[in-house]
């Protein structure tokens, strides 16, 4: 297989669960997020950023053909792709966060937002909560999709990187711990929910004194997200393309807040504490 700028050689991951400790769960609950390394193999990584290589109309090994600073790629159900979302230590940890038999197995990944060391401004870098389903009537600009305190049609944001992410390689911008603000923002709203920009507009003007992180990591690090959790792109300020995906997980029942066996997720345990109902 064709050596790309990315990834370096490493070791395959592991094709066994890995124990979720009761730290790590706390920590998801308070920050928002979970980082895995080596969720998938650099093998992996390498044959799906080949596909995504082609399909960008770009050359790996030349960086005049770089042209813009950011080109989208949407879903990929070949191979690579379901398997980076589909291993063991990623089933075992949707079945810590979100509750066993409460999402539905990923077939595919995207969207990919394959972002280029260049001088534009991509235009994209605002803070933002990922929406999850369309108002009534429908609409095809995202903007106006909507979220709602149950965060219906997500379970969770994940951030898929295919490739080494430095903090020069436009890494994903999260604020820790908005996922609380976020739900104290959409609990009034009920289930008719808020806009995407509403929310968005309204979370980033009440996060701006919280600590922020950067979503870096070797190729194969996934972090699994709250769906409420703020976040934001940036520049690409360093060399080497960098090739992530976005997608959401997506549940195969309700959130529920107040479940009569109290058998509360951290996903719905975080949203409780963010409303000030835990």
């Amino acid at each position: 297989m064709p050596m790309y700028p990315g990834v370096r050689n490493r070791a395959k991951a592991s094709n066994h669960p890995r124990l979720i400790t009761q730290n790590k769960i706390n920590t998801f609950i308070r920050d928002g997020y979970l980082r895995i390394d080596d969720a998938f193999s650099s093998e992996t990584a390498d044959a799906a950023r080949e596909i995504l290589w082609r399909d960008s109309g770009c050359d790996p090994n030349n960086t005049s053909t770089w042209t813009k600073p950011v080109i989208r790629l949407w879903d990929y159900p070949q191979a690579p792709f379901r398997e980076a979302a589909n291993t063991p230590a990623l089933q075992n940890a949707f079945d810590t966060l979100v509750g066993k038999g409460r999402w539905i197995p990923r077939e595919s990944l995207g969207s990919f937002p394959i972002r280029f060391p260049h001088a534009d401004d991509p235009g994209d870098t605002g803070w933002h909560v990922d929406a999850s389903y369309p108002p009534d009537p429908p609409t095809n600009e995202y903007l106006h999709w909507r979220v709602n305190i149950s965060s219906k049609g997500r379970a969770l944001l994940m951030l898929f990187l295919f490739s080494d992410v430095s903090e020069s390689d436009a890494p994903t911008r999260i604020r820790v711990g908005s996922h609380m603000t976020v739900a104290r923002l959409l609990a009034p709203a009920g289930e008719q929910g808020m806009s995407m920009i509403e929310i968005s507009t309204a979370a980033a003007s009440a996060t701006q004194s919280v600590e922020e992180v950067l979503a870096t990591g070797d190729a194969g690090t996934v972090y699994l997200c709250h769906p409420f959790l703020l976040h934001a792109a940036q520049p690409h300020r360093g060399k080497t393309p960098r090739f992530m995906a976005q997608p959401p997980l997506f549940p195969s029942a309700p959130f529920e807040m107040d479940r009569t066996d109290g058998d509360l997720s951290p996903v719905e345990k975080a949203t409780k504490i963010g409303i000030g109902t835990a």
